[in-house]
C-alpha cells in the first residue's frame, strides 16, 4: 500500500461533515468491507476499460484533446435543463436527510455555475499540455543523449462526494492530461453524476475518443468504491476529496498508490503591523466568501498589540454576516456590546467548520501565532496580514503548509485561481503533488536514452 501522509503532525482534525452529511452522501466507506464477486468483476472490467482508453489518449495530440475537452463545454451548456432537473432531485433528497448547507450548497448546480463550469474547461483547453514536456536532458560523456519527459498516469481514480463539478473537472483534467478517469461520486450526487457522464461520453464519442475515456462506478455503491481501491495493477492513481473520515478510509485501505487531499483548518493571521483597512476584507473574503470549501478561513489569531483595534470591528463584522464566533478569554474581552463570544475548545482550533463558524484567538507575537498553527493545522493553507517584511518572510518560511498567502485571502488556494484551469482535488501530502494538482499532477515521467550502438562496459 502506497501511504502518502499528512504534511503536520496536528492532532487529527474534526471530520468536514456531520454525521447527518455523511449518511446523506453515502460516501462512508466501511474499513474492510469485501465487495461481492459480482462487484468486484465489474469494477475490474471498468478498469480494463479505462486501461485501453487510456493508450489512446497518451498517443492523442494535444489539437485533438483541446478540441474534446471544447466539446465537453459545449455539450455541459447544451445539456444544462437536463442537468439542473437530476441536481434538484439529489438537493431534495439531501435537504429532506438532513444534509447541512454547506454539503448543500457543493451539491446545488445552477445555470449560472454551469456555465462557470464549463468556462473553467474552456479555460482548460488553453493551458499548455503537460505530455512530452521535456523536464530536463543532457548529453553524458559517452554520448548519450538522456531526456526526462512527462507522460499521462494512464487510469486515475477519484472517490468523492456530493459535488457534481468535480465530475467535470476530474474528466476535463484527465482528458487533457492524456490519462482515463473513473469516477466514484457518492449517492448524494447520483442522478446529477449520471446524467453528466452520459453527457460527456456522448461527446467524447462525437469527437471520436473512446467513451470509455469517462466511467462511473456509482452503481456499485461502497461496495465498488472497495473494489476501486484494490485494483492495483489496473488504476494507476487514486485521488479522495471529502470529509476526513472518507480520505483517511481510502488512505488506510487502498492498495492503489493514493495522493492525499486533506481537509483544510485554514488561519488568518493579523499581525502587529497590519492595516486594519486590509486586514478585514481579508478576512470576511476568506470566512464568508464560501463557507463549505476546504479554502476557507476557520480560525483568526491576532497579534495582541493589534487586537485593541482590531478586533472589536472584526468580531462585529462577522456576527453581522451570521459567523458564529468562538473565541479564547482575550477575544471576548475584546467583543463589543451585543456580540456573543462562545468559549473556544481544542475541538474548535482543530475543525473545519464548513459553516459560519470560526474559532478566533489573541497571540502573544509571530511566535505564538506559528506555534499555534504549527499545533492545529492540517496543511491546507495560512495567510498572514502585515505590513512586516520580516515577519512575512519567518511567516512563510517556518509554516509548513500547502499554501501559505502575504496579504491575500486563503480563497486563492484554487486551481482556477492559480491560473490551473480546474482542479482534481488540493493536495496536502508531500511526495509528487502538493497544492492544487492541475495537468502537471497528474502526469509522471519517463526516461529516453539515445545512444549510437552504446554498450555498457
Amino acid at each position: 500500500m502506497t501511504t502518502l501522509t499528512p504534511a503536520s503532525n496536528a492532532p487529527v482534525p474534526g471530520a468536514d461533515v456531520t454525521a447527518a452529511d455523511a449518511a446523506a452522501a453515502g460516501t462512508a466507506v466501511r474499513p474492510g468491507t469485501a465487495p461481492s464477486d459480482a462487484v468486484r468483476d465489474a469494477v475490474l472490467d471498468t478498469a480494463r476499460r479505462a486501461k485501453v482508453a487510456a493508450r489512446a489518449l497518451a498517443t492523442a495530440t494535444r489539437a485533438t484533446k483541446d478540441a474534446a475537452v471544447l466539446a465537453l463545454a459545449d455539450a455541459l451548456v447544451a445539456a444544462t435543463d437536463e442537468i439542473v432537473t437530476a441536481n434538484a432531485d439529489d438537493v431534495r433528497r439531501g435537504r429532506e436527510s438532513g444534509t447541512s448547507d454547506g454539503l448543500l450548497d457543493r451539491l446545488t448546480l445552477t445555470p449560472e455555475r454551469i456555465v462557470t463550469i464549463a468556462d473553467a474547461l474552456r479555460e482548460l483547453a488553453a493551458l499548455p499540455d503537460p505530455v512530452g514536456e521535456v523536464v530536463r536532458g543532457s548529453t553524458l560523456p559517452n554520448g548519450l543523449r538522456l531526456r526526462q519527459v512527462r507522460v499521462p498516469m494512464g487510469v486515475v481514480g477519484m472517490i468523492y462526494e456530493a459535488r457534481p463539478n468535480v465530475t467535470v473537472d476530474a474528466a476535463g483534467l484527465a482528458l487533457k492530461s492524456g490519462n482515463a478517469v473513473i469516477l466514484r461520486g457518492g449517492s448524494a450526487a447520483a442522478r446529477s453524476n449520471e446524467v453528466i457522464v452520459s453527457v460527456l461520453s456522448r461527446a467524447l464519442v462525437a469527437q471520436g475518443l473512446p467513451a470509455d475515456a469517462v466511467q462511473s462506478i456509482d452503481a456499485h455503491g461502497r461496495e465498488g468504491a472497495i473494489a476501486l481501491m484494490h485494483a492495483r495493477g489496473l488504476v494507476d492513481l487514486l485521488v479522495p476529496r471529502g470529509g476526513a473520515d472518507l480520505i483517511q478510509t481510502v488512505v488506510r485501505e487502498s492498495t492503489v498508490p493514493v495522493v492525499e487531499t486533506g481537509t483544510g483548518n485554514c488561519h488568518v493571521y493579523v499581525d502587529a503591523s497590519a492595516d486594519p483597512a486590509m486586514a478585514l476584507p481579508i478576512l470576511l473574503n476568506s470566512k464568508t466568501q464560501r463557507t463549505g470549501v476546504c479554502n476557507a478561513a476557520e480560525t483568526l489569531l491576532v497579534h495582541a498589540d493589534a487586537a485593541p483595534a482590531f478586533l472589536p470591528a472584526a468580531l462585529a463584522a462577522l456576527a453581522e454576516a451570521g459567523v458564529v464566533l468562538h473565541g479564547d478569554e482575550r477575544t471576548a474581552a475584546l467583543a463589543p456590546d451585543g456580540v456573543e463570544v462562545l468559549p473556544a475548545t481544542d475541538d474548535d482550533w482543530a475543525r473545519e467548520y464548513l459553516a459560519l463558524e470560526i474559532a478566533v484567538g489573541v497571540v502573544d507575537d509571530l511566535d505564538a501565532a506559528i506555534e499555534h498553527i504549527r499545533t492545529w493545522t492540517s496543511g491546507h493553507t495560512e495567510a498572514i496580514v502585515t505590513r512586516d517584511l520580516a515577519s512575512s518572510e519567518r511567516f512563510v518560511a517556518e509554516l509548513d503548509s500547502a499554501a501559505i498567502m502575504v496579504n491575500a485571502s486563503t480563497r486563492f488556494t484554487d486551481g482556477g485561481q492559480l491560473g490551473l484551469g480546474a482542479e482534481i482535488g488540493i493536495s496536502t501530502q508531500k511526495l509528487h503533488a502538493r497544492g492544487p494538482m492541475g495537468l502537471a499532477e497528474l502526469t509522471t515521467t519517463k526516461w529516453v536514452v539515445q545512444g549510437a550502438g552504446h554498450i555498457r562496459g
